[in-house]
């Protein structure tokens, strides 16, 4: 991965490091809290609480980059936030720092079909030589070639079936474990068994990281 250092922070929280410039993914309640120090920019991919949580972002005072939905939970909940808060639209891409970020699709994966679609974007982003995916809760691909896939192993609204295709589909050599925090210990050895099976077959590597653990 070069230059890029990634971070786990527990379940779909990750810290990615470059150059001098620190971005942080999804610091939900189910992530630690120092996940954020120091960080240059937090990029969230939708409300839900294992993904969005006000007292970690209260925890540093990096720019909160966030689609509209986020944003007006921020407005309603966190108002003290709201300075730090910039809206991002799906296909917009900026830089921060020497990191180049792109967000990716406008819907949460289908929890059950009689409940109301969430919004939901994911971040492609580009280090150097590097590029990385992390995708929130969706299976929903950036559309091009990257090196490194945030894959989500566990969820209420996916099979590890699904998330095994998902990451065929994207095709990454390197594919690491996020949204984890849903299955049990024995459940996890399974889905890390058939995630390492399947996507070891076609030459990817997979790794599901403990919190705090470098890639």
């Amino acid at each position: 991965m070069g230059a890029m250092r990634l971070t786990k922070f527990g379940h779909s929280a990750v810290r990615i490091e470059h150059d001098g410039t620190t971005v942080v993914l999804d610091p939900g309640g189910w992530s630690q809290r120092e996940s954020v120090d120091g960080a240059d920019a937090v990029l969230i991919t939708h409300e839900h609480p294992d993904h969005y949580d006000p007292d970690h972002l209260r925890a540093a005072d990096a720019p909160i980059y966030t689609i509209d939905a986020v944003a007006a939970q921020i407005r309603e909940g966190a108002p003290d936030l709201v300075e730090r808060v910039t809206v991002v639209a799906p296909g917009e891409a900026w830089s921060i720092g020497g990191i180049g970020v792109r967000a990716v699709g406008e819907l949460h994966a289908v929890i059950h079909p009689e409940l109301p679609r969430f919004h939901n974007t994911g971040y492609l982003l580009t280090a150097g030589e590097s590029t990385l995916f992390h995708p929130g809760d969706a299976l929903e691909g950036p559309g091009v070639p990257v090196d490194v896939l945030l894959v989500p192993v566990c969820a209420p609204w996916m099979r590890v079936s699904e998330g095994v295709e998902f990451a065929r589909g994207v095709g990454a050599a390197r594919n690491v474990a996020i949204h984890d925090r849903v299955f049990s210990t024995e459940g996890l050895g399974v889905a890390d068994a058939q995630f390492g099976r399947f996507l070891g077959a076609d030459g990817l590597e997979y790794a599901r990281l403990s919190d705090g653990a470098d890639l």
